[in-house]
């Protein structure tokens, strides 16, 4: 579990150095089954056939993977992202019994995901109410991360069209505590620029690979400057 936290403002927090967010989870999920939620997401397809797919890149290494997104664009049937797996469409957000019943789940993933959900406690609390006892694994951006400063000083903000919230350190660790989660630990993860990278060519894809590299160089000096958190914990 996080160590307990005094919520002082000047408490010192010591988070482990960032790592790579889709390795990290993928590790998480190999030789499992695994249910993942919120994991296409439409506005960035790009990625879909590619190693920066976290839905892709659990399904190479699970024993079965079933996923659930709302999108419109998932038809009745779902679509079979690989052999041993499915995305269903279906509510993320409040799960209903005949996916949580599908397969003998090990693991939930919830990758880049809460920040979309306009309850994010009472996500937390339904899971641990139909998967009691399972892994959690979820990732969300870091509301104080060193890339919206510095996209704040030229004026910009990076955004998700349907974010509704930011997370930090302590409001991730206060979620866990209210969720009743009965153990958890925050992981950093570094910056990534995977699609201006992948939009991009010559001089522009330089220039966003140079910042991948910089941000990522302050993130190892400052973790709680890292672009987001992964939370581990158990339902």
């Amino acid at each position: 579990m996080t160590a307990r936290l005094r919520y002082d403002t000047l408490e010192r927090l010591t988070p482990t150095q960032p790592v790579d967010r889709l390795g990290y989870i993928a590790d998480q999920c190999r030789g499992k089954v695994v249910l993942d939620v919120g994991c296409l997401d439409e506005t960035a397809l790009l990625k879909r056939d590619t190693e920066h797919w976290l839905h892709g890149r659990i399904a190479r290494v699970a024993r079965q993977v079933v996923g659930v997104d709302s999108s419109s664009q998932i038809p009745e049937t779902g679509i079979e992202t690989a052999p041993n797996a499915r995305i269903r469409r279906g509510d993320a957000a409040c799960l209903d019994s005949a996916i949580i019943g599908s397969a003998p789940f090990d693991i939930v993933v919830a990758g880049e995901f809460i920040e979309h959900v306009q309850d994010p406690l009472a996500f937390l609390i339904r899971l641990r109410a139909s998967l009691p006892g399972r892994e959690l694994v979820l990732s969300t951006p870091n509301g104080v991360a060193f890339a919206n400063t510095l996209m704040g000083m030229i004026g910009r903000e990076a955004q998700h069209p349907d974010h509704l919230a930011n997370f930090s350190f302590k409001i991730l660790n206060t979620l866990c505590l209210r969720a009743g989660l009965p153990e958890w630990e925050l992981v950093p993860y570094r910056f990534f620029a995977t699609e201006m990278i992948l939009r991009s060519s010559g001089f522009k894809r330089g220039m966003a690979l140079g910042a991948q590299t910089s941000i990522r160089l302050v993130e190892r000096l400052f973790p709680l400057l890292s672009f987001g958190y992964i939370v581990k914990a158990r339902l």
